[in-house]
């Protein structure tokens, strides 16, 4: 076949045809009495075998040596061809989440966009980098910076920077706080408790609001942070879950805290006492070691009655627990 009918029924452009020869991809092996290029049916097979390799995302120059290789592994092309196309993927996605938080910072003209790419790439940098940019934030922040230092919070893992970042957002007001409910149901766990420690950083009806709605998610370490939060707000739908942090051992001596806190401030000493003896029924010897060390916080007869009775407990462990604990509160 002469130049013009491979086009044709390829698709690939006379042009491309003549880059494939001079560079020796695909050279036709025959000529007319003309001069014309011809085709064999072999070197048509070739310029489609280069054609499937450039749609996997070989380059010209891979595809010359793949063709020429003789100990070529397709598998290891494709393997390659993975880890290439995933960093792309990977540096797309980043740029889609700088646009989307571009956007979402609601830029009034050019110098609020590059204001905020500055943010962005200062962010960028190493751990003490971002801890010095959020420690020189300035007081009361700006609400524009709000969801670049939220996404900011929700990869930072070393903890100085952390705790920097969530200082300088919480400075920020409320504007950030869609974006750390929305991450409350990320599938990425770090990024859910990375949430909502950076909620209990606000003093807000609505990050209050969201905390509240935390205590009944799926993630235990997420509903943990929010009570403990909750409960050092007074908040008594704390309860229930600080409680069960008790039992079970999780963050139990916060939490025990988080109760007497409550009991006394709230005056709730027999509420919350009648909530720790619930408990009681079923629970191991354990969790009613930690139930008895909890009252000890609590004020009230209340508190009192079940200490006493923890006093007969058949778990010695209980029972001497029970008998220090009501000690302590007849010494006080």
């Amino acid at each position: 076949m002469l130049i013009g009918e491979v086009s044709e029924r390829s698709g690939i452009s006379a042009r491309m045809l003549r880059h494939y020869d001079a560079i020796g991809l695909v050279r036709p092996t025959g000529r007319t009495a003309g001069g014309y290029r011809q085709y064999s049916p072999d070197d048509v097979r070739r310029l489609f075998h280069v054609e499937g390799l450039r749609a996997l995302g070989l380059t010209l120059a891979e595809i010359g040596g793949a063709l020429e290789d003789l100990s070529f592994s397709p598998a290891a092309m494709v393997v390659q061809l993975l880890e290439r196309t995933s960093e792309r993927l990977a540096r797309e996605q980043e740029l889609l989440g700088r646009l989307g938080q571009v956007r979402a910072s609601e830029p009034a003209d050019w110098s609020d966009v590059l204001r905020t790419i500055g943010l962005m790439r200062a962010l960028d940098a190493g751990s003490a980098a971002r801890q010095r940019v959020a420690l020189s934030m300035p007081d009361g922040g700006r609400s524009s910076d709000a969801v670049v230092l939220a996404e900011a919070v929700l990869s930072e893992a070393e903890p100085n920077a952390a705790g920097a970042l969530q200082w300088a957002l919480a400075r920020t007001g409320e504007a950030a706080l869609g974006v750390l409910a929305h991450a409350l149901a990320s599938a990425d766990a770090d990024r859910r408790q990375r949430a909502v420690v950076a909620l209990t950083k606000f003093e807000s009806s609505g990050a209050d609001a969201i905390l509240a709605g935390a205590l009944r998610h799926e993630d235990p370490i997420v509903r943990a942070r929010a009570a403990l939060a909750r409960g050092s707000r007074g908040d008594l739908d704390a309860v229930p879950e600080l409680v069960a942090m008790v039992v079970d051992g999780s963050d139990d001596v916060a939490a025990a805290g988080a109760l007497g806190t409550l009991a006394e401030r709230h005056d709730r000493g027999d509420e919350i006492a009648g909530a720790l003896a619930d408990a009681l029924p079923g629970a191991g010897a354990a969790s009613r070691q930690r139930l008895a060390t909890a009252l000890a916080d609590v004020p009230g007869v209340a508190a009192r009655t079940i200490l006493e009775a923890l006093v007969d407990d058949p778990d010695r462990p209980v029972s001497l627990t029970a008998t220090a604990v009501l000690r302590t509160r007849s010494s006080v």
